[in-house]
């Protein structure tokens, strides 16, 4: 990790210093990355957290710099962090609580965050293998299932990630989070339909896609190399992607539940994969 800032403890919170109306570099930089297009300019996001400042620190993630509260600066866990920061020359500023609240973006913040380069995954890094299968996005737009499905799939085996249009900007703090710390090791590469159906030549890949009319997970046997494609909760997965897949597949439901969530779904069909002979 190559810090861009000299390490130091800066307090911005002390009265005699800290002005509202004149904010820190830090501050103005984190406000930037609140928007996609500040994040996709400067290829820089925000991680909040002391579990997943942690997980960035232990991944070896570039982290430019951390905002800090007075009172994480008091928790003994959070302080330790702080102190961890300091030592891999990360520029850390203390800021007043309620200057801090308005840059977090949790109910319940825990005084800390990073802004943190991550990795740009290309397809490349994504390399199926027997008993790790990929799992494909197709339009995932909420944020909190993305992280969800990425922290899954790290979780379960899979090789990799690809993201298809439509599915939510990895970068996007939301995503971060619920991925937590899945992001920094997981390969997840972003690919347009044409992108993806190259890669599945090159790698004799076999595509199943998530369907409610599919067979069920349980009675299909599993290829050596296969790409597990889900959709949007409320269209599904792209008829042009289903078409091309040589399985639909299924979770058998009680009568009367209508679907699961696709972050559910997946790991479900994820974990039958690891299990299947």
């Amino acid at each position: 990790m190559r810090p861009s800032s000299p390490g130091r403890l800066a307090n911005l919170a002390r009265p005699d210093t800290f002005n509202p109306a004149m904010s820190s570099n830090l501050v103005s930089l984190v406000r930037n990355l609140q928007q996609r297009k500040g994040r996709r300019r400067r290829n820089l996001t925000v991680a909040e957290g002391v579990r997943l400042v942690e997980e960035a620190l232990g991944a070896g993630v570039r982290i430019q710099g951390a905002l800090v509260s007075p009172a994480a600066e008091a928790h003994v866990r959070s302080a330790g962090l702080i102190r961890a920061l300091a030592d891999h020359a990360v520029l850390v500023e203390t800021v007043p609580e309620r200057l801090f609240a308005t840059l977090a973006d949790t109910e319940t913040a825990q005084g800390v965050l990073a802004v943190i380069e991550p990795r740009r995954w290309s397809l490349a890094d994504v390399v199926v293998a027997l008993g790790a299968p990929v799992l494909v996005l197709d339009g995932v737009q909420d944020p909190g299932n993305v992280g969800t499905l990425l922290r899954t799939a790290h979780a379960l085996g899979a090789a990799g990630a690809i993201l298809l249009p439509g599915t939510a900007d990895p970068s996007n703090p939301k995503v971060i989070r619920a991925a937590m710390g899945a992001s920094f090791r997981l390969p997840a590469a972003p690919a347009t339909e044409e992108e993806f159906r190259g890669w599945i030549a090159r790698g004799a890949v076999s595509v199943w896609a998530a369907a409610a009319e599919g067979s069920p997970v349980t009675r299909l046997i599993r290829p050596d190399r296969v790409a597990l494609v889900v959709g949007n909760e409320g269209t599904g997965v792209r008829p042009a992607l289903r078409a091309i897949a040589a399985e639909r597949v299924a979770i058998p439901l009680v009568a009367g539940a209508e679907s699961l969530n696709v972050a559910v779904a997946a790991g479900i069909i994820l974990y039958a994969l690891a299990h299947a002979s």
